[in-house]
């Protein structure tokens, strides 16, 4: 099969192509768009076989033939520092991607394109809360060559230095997966309406009121199958460009995360899971902006023992241990603002990161470096200023962590985010350089093989 790739990837400033198989990797979405519209309208007096027929034979033809002129027109070529794309048919389109603000360069396998061995790339950079480029399709190899190249590049060394090695360190059983699944309360409450719905349908003898419910089962999906779907077979490797993430089922997932790039980290743990030890770790990373919890870009681990995920936070929080940092409740006096919560409710600090818990029944534990805080602030609601309380948030880059210090006594407060100003001025400045390969240490290679014998 042909790379569709006209020129070796080293080269540099030389125009290039996507595969020549991605038009009709990118077709289904068309067949599947007039699949819809003829389920829509088989029932209309005008849209008779012979008709449907007709249409289909004159829209498919010209999509795929639009989607080949499409991608006849579309290069993309590494020029200096930059990674440029050019695409458009009638009305062109130059996009210069800057590789040193380069955060991530992530593979996706949809299941469209690894029906022909194709492969998407996607670029992260910084600032950004999405991704800054996508190169839709290439062959497998080749994308694996340019993702290379271009963190390379973004290292500011050699483009021909190749994949770097990797050294598995996490591997969450499917067990473990649908297991984490079954213990969370959002999936019986996805699924409760959902049941309810098809027996009511049956029982009024109303088969077309479960068609009208659709978005109850989608939900119902996205809590229950949906998660087990992405999260398949996730494994976490390290290797000098970062932590590798690989997971999915129908759509795979091949991601990087940065050294020095994750900006704070969560370590959740939802009341069922208490039974098995388990916790989730979400992390904000520069160059990903997802809100959703279940971003599949900000899940660093699915579900893992709290040991593991701990071992795993010191590869990406070297010399930082979160037990170790004494935590501070917040006054009896919070109990009258959030009665349920409000013991939880903690934070502590040390020379290294920022910590804050909350959440009486689904736990929450959110780190966060002082070199990361972009800023502090103090809120106060009015019934806070009633009780004397105060709120200091800590800053970061889009994601699912919000880090805060809820129900503080006020005066505590005002000098909390005076003193973490400081703190963070101080980390900002000790801090080093944020490179993206660096030399695996012998060191680290020990803790590595006992973090992955403790998640098998």
């Amino acid at each position: 099969m042909s790379t569709g790739v006209e020129r070796p990837v080293g080269g540099v400033g030389e125009p290039r192509r996507l595969h020549p198989l991605t038009p009709p990797a990118r077709g289904w979405v068309v067949i599947a768009a007039c699949l819809g519209v003829v389920v829509h309208n088989v029932n209309s007096g005008w849209a008779t076989p012979s008709r449907l027929m007709i249409g289909l034979a004159v829209v498919v033809p010209l999509a795929f033939g639009y989607g080949y002129v499409s991608w006849w027109f579309t290069t993309f070529r590494i020029e200096g520092d930059d990674l440029r794309l050019d695409s458009g048919v009638l009305f062109r389109r130059t996009r210069h991607v800057r590789l040193s603000r380069l955060q991530a360069v992530d593979i996706v396998r949809p299941l469209a394109a690894r029906l022909f061995g194709l492969a998407e790339l996607q670029l992260q950079v910084a600032g950004g809360d999405k991704a800054e480029a996508s190169l839709s399709y290439l062959a497998e190899a080749d994308a694996q060559k340019l993702r290379a190249e271009l963190l390379a590049r973004a290292a500011g060394v050699h483009p021909d230095v190749g994949e770097a090695p990797e050294q598995a360190l996490v591997s969450v059983p499917l067990s473990a997966v649908v297991g984490s699944v079954l213990l969370s309360v959002g999936t019986w409450a996805a699924l409760a309406p959902s049941v309810a719905v098809v027996v009511l349908a049956f029982a009024l003898h109303a088969p077309a009121f479960v068609f009208g419910s659709v978005p109850l089962f989608l939900a119902a999906w996205q809590f229950t199958a949906g998660r087990v779907i992405r999260n398949f077979d996730f494994t976490v490797a390290r290797s000098p460009d970062g932590l590798r993430l690989r997971h999915g089922l129908l759509e795979q997932r091949h991601q990087t995360v940065p050294p020095g790039r994750v900006q704070a980290v969560r370590i959740v743990q939802p009341w069922l899971w208490r039974l098995r030890g388990w916790v989730r770790v979400e992390i904000n990373v520069a160059g990903y902006g997802g809100k959703d919890t279940d971003n599949k870009e900000t899940i660093l681990l699915p579900v893992a023992p709290r040991a593991v995920a701990h071992g795993l936070l010191g590869q990406i929080l070297p010399g930082v241990d979160i037990d170790a940092v004494e935590l501070i409740p917040a006054p009896r006096r919070a109990r009258w603002h959030d009665p349920v919560g409000w013991s939880a409710y903690a934070y502590g600090a040390d020379t290294e990161v920022f910590v804050a818990r909350s959440g009486r029944f689904h736990r929450i534990l959110d780190v966060i470096p002082h070199a990361k805080v972009q800023s502090v602030r103090r809120t106060q609601g009015p019934w806070e200023r009633r009780l004397g309380l105060a709120t200091v948030h800590l800053d970061s880059t889009p994601g699912p962590v919000h880090v805060k210090a809820a129900r503080r006594d006020a005066a505590e407060a005002h000098a909390m985010v005076a003193e973490q100003a400081e703190r963070s001025r101080t980390g900002r400045r000790e801090a080093g350089a944020e490179r993206w390969i660096a030399p695996a240490s012998d060191s680290s290679s020990g803790s590595a093989s006992s973090l992955g014998e403790g998640a098998g």
